[in-house]
């Protein structure tokens, strides 16, 4: 049987909708200010590109291990709860970052990520499912792009957070030899954000579990956990789907949390900033799929527009031209715009081919789960750990002849199986 609101008397969505669409903005700022916060340690820590995408890795690396459990313990305690319970697990992850900024200890602010990545897992476990099921199956896309544009529109907000509150007090350091003094208030800078985005997030807690948000309907708990693991993963399209997830998750990450760091080796100033033009090409493409998604397109023929595009993106940003500024010369600069170059914009550009790729899997991948969408949330989940590794494998590609422009190419085999998912993966439903 589906999961559906349990109440005997049909509520309005809207009230639901509301909390849920407040949730996913929440989940876009902690998540997408991680663009900003990976060359900013950089700089302060003088990081190598590979040690600074482990930044992002230990925050997405966490999913790999809290997936499972996270559908555990919302079975145990209720969808509604475990949102409440992923948010304070995100509020002492930013109290975490006191210490690690007073000790400028890298291991801590490790730590730090790992404990907000734990989390937001549980969050988004929580969360996803009633995006889905709130509705019809067939314009599921649609609504999963409204939250979309939420959590992206967070992660355009929260760069320009970052720069106002912390970077813009030390402009003009970008390429220079830093003192122990600048070390330190640029550290400790970070203090006070922290501090205010985790009381907001506890404040966001206890509104939400004290809040009128309907509890889905609890799932057959007959069968243990691994016996709904396995008859999860006998289903193609979902098996399928996580390792779709996590090739998309991986070149989406790449695309918004590494533009940044990119930038400031080309010496850009506001390199914190980079991330937000990103996320506004990704909120043009969720608003794509709004008006696109069913009525003139299918989720697949969106999903397959979607690869081939991240394919052509890719080549170009590797044999592109790094001092060349036709693009910004062209769109940009005519209306007051940064004069960027074109690897830069392409990179952004990126948020364009990536938007529809998340909605678009989520229905394709749960379609005919029926009592364990739970476990295949949480397998869907787990495929969010490609964030972890696409940065990794970026920044291992920078440190060779590559380079960090070069490094992209590991986003050419990501867009390539997400291509195959559209045309033939979704459709299969044995493995025989």
């Amino acid at each position: 049987m589906e999961m559906t609101i349990s109440n005997d008397k049909q509520r309005s969505n809207v009230v639901p909708m509301a909390i849920v669409a407040l949730l996913f903005f929440i989940l876009g700022f902690a998540t997408w200010i991680n663009g900003s916060l990976m060359p900013y340690l950089k700089q302060v820590l003088q990081l190598t590109p590979f040690q600074a995408s482990l930044i992002l890795f230990s925050f997405y690396i966490a999913v790999t291990f809290t997936a499972i459990p996270s559908a555990w313990v919302i079975r145990r305690v209720g969808y509604k709860n475990g949102m409440a319970l992923g948010m304070v697990a995100m509020m002492i992850a930013g109290f975490l970052f006191i210490p690690a900024a007073k000790t400028q200890v890298f291991g801590l602010f490790l730590f730090a990520q790992l404990v907000m990545g734990t989390g937001q897992t549980l969050l988004q476990t929580a969360v996803n499912p009633y995006v889905v099921r709130i509705g019809p199956e067939e314009s599921a896309a649609a609504r999963v792009s409204i939250m979309g544009i939420l959590n992206k529109s967070a992660g355009v907000v929260a760069p320009m957070v970052f720069t106002a509150l912390i970077l813009s007090n030390f402009t003009g350091l970008v390429g220079t030899e830093l003192t122990q003094a600048q070390i330190d208030d640029m550290a400790n800078s970070l203090i006070l954000p922290y501090i205010g985005m985790a009381v907001f997030i506890g404040l966001i807690a206890l509104a939400v579990k004290l809040s009128p948000l309907p509890e889905l309907e609890k799932e057959a708990q007959t069968d243990s956990g691994k016996g709904q693991v396995k008859e999860a993963l006998s289903h193609p399209n979902l098996a399928l789907g996580v390792v779709a997830l996590f090739f998309y998750v991986a070149v989406e990450v790449i695309a918004g949390d590494t533009i940044g760091t990119f930038a400031l080796s080309l010496g850009i100033e506001n390199y914190a900033v980079m991330t937000s033009y990103t996320m506004v090409c990704m909120v043009v493409g969720y608003s794509i799929g709004i008006i696109t998604i069913p009525r003139f397109i299918s989720q697949p023929t969106a999903l397959t527009i979607s690869a081939v595009l991240g394919v052509i993106l890719t080549v170009l940003i590797v044999i592109g031209d790094s001092s060349s500024f036709a693009i910004a010369e062209a769109i940009l600069v005519p209306f007051g715009g940064a004069r960027l170059p074109d690897t830069l914009l392409m990179i952004a550009l990126l948020g364009l081919a990536n938007a529809i790729v998340w909605p678009a899997v989520w229905p394709l991948a749960l379609s005919g789960l029926g009592k364990i969408t739970s476990t295949g949330s949480a397998l869907l989940i787990m495929g969010i750990a490609g964030g972890a590794f696409g940065p990794l494998f970026w920044g291992l590609a920078s440190g060779t002849s590559l380079g960090q422009q070069g490094g992209y190419i590991v986003m050419l085999p990501c867009y390539l199986f997400i291509l195959f998912y559209a045309v033939k993966g979704h459709k299969m439903k044995s493995w025989k």
